[in-house]
């Protein structure tokens, strides 16, 4: 059951990603996320990697919490959050964004369709007329553009 309560919040975590993508990230914390957006920061951080604080206090406080309760489905909860916000990292600031260069030549097709539709989000340099907000879940159309090149 523990399992399935980890899986099922990953998955979840797709729709929240949306959602929070769309209307707080492009509403109003934009001033946090723009520099993602319009690249106006300097350094190697942005005001955006914030985010990573702000998402990660409750997925910590869930985990405290759920071990204080004896290991209960909060905790479990907060692991299917925190494998997600790896995955997120991973994919998004790794693998789209370099910030560490690595899978520069893949040739995935699952993988090219989340960096093309990632790139389609990011032609919009202001917060209006935004696309794709997803993560590992696409628009079909990004998936077919590769998946029909293998054939």
């Amino acid at each position: 059951m523990n399992f399935l309560i980890v899986v099922a919040t990953f998955f979840v975590m797709e729709g929240l990603t949306w959602l929070t993508h769309k209307y707080i990230m492009h509403g109003f914390l934009w001033s946090l996320h723009k520099d993602h957006h319009d690249h106006s920061n300097d350094g190697h951080m942005e005001k955006n990697d914030y985010f990573f604080v702000i998402f990660a206090v409750p997925t910590i406080l869930l985990m405290y919490y759920g071990t204080l309760q004896g290991f209960n489905h909060w905790f479990y909860i907060a692991i299917g959050i925190a494998l997600y916000g790896m995955a997120y990292f991973f994919v998004h600031d790794i693998f789209i964004h370099q910030r560490i260069k690595l899978l520069r030549d893949t040739q995935n097709p699952y993988l090219l369709a989340i960096r093309r539709a990632h790139k389609q989000h990011h032609k919009h340099i202001g917060k209006e007329k935004g696309e794709c907000f997803g993560f590992l879940w696409v628009p079909v159309k990004y998936f077919k553009m590769y998946f029909n090149k293998n054939k």
